[in-house]
């Protein structure tokens, strides 16, 4: 594939990420939005659909993991990156989900920024941003040797 190609493919990707960002509010269920973005510090939680919320986190989390590993198969077009990266994102996925959903039924006693960030990592495609640069990085001193 041509780089020219490539670079513009990887930007329509980006672009499909910042797309499920922008339109998440009206595709997901998340009570969570509106909490996080008022003054949650003075509220109690927002009542919440469990299943439901738990299955639109999936979803999205799913949709940002699809368009995240097209990504790095695009720049790196290496299927061990993929499958290292696949087993990555559903390990962080179910582990982050505990911690999510133990947070909600403790009722974030042990603080909201906490949970905050938990739901952060599964609603948004921030393992791209680190997966790319350590791939890289370990391109650059693969070459080296």
């Amino acid at each position: 594939m041509n780089k020219i190609i490539r670079w513009v493919l990887v930007i329509a990707l980006f672009v499909m990420l910042i797309l499920v960002r922008a339109f998440a509010a009206k595709l997901f269920y998340d009570p969570f939005i509106e909490y996080f973005r008022s003054d949650y510090l003075d509220h109690p939680i927002p009542n919440y659909d469990s299943l439901a919320l738990f299955f639109n986190l999936f979803l999205r989390y799913a949709l940002n993991t699809l368009i995240s590993l097209t990504i790095i198969y695009v720049i790196f077009k290496n299927l061990k990156l993929i499958k290292f990266s696949i087993k990555f994102y559903i390990v962080a996925f179910f582990v982050l989900l505990i911690v999510f959903y133990g947070l909600l039924q403790s009722e974030m006693i042990n603080g909201y920024l906490f949970t905050f960030y938990i739901r952060r990592f599964l609603i948004h495609p921030v393992f791209v941003l680190i997966l790319v640069p350590a791939f890289y990085y370990q391109k650059m001193l693969v070459k080296q040797s």
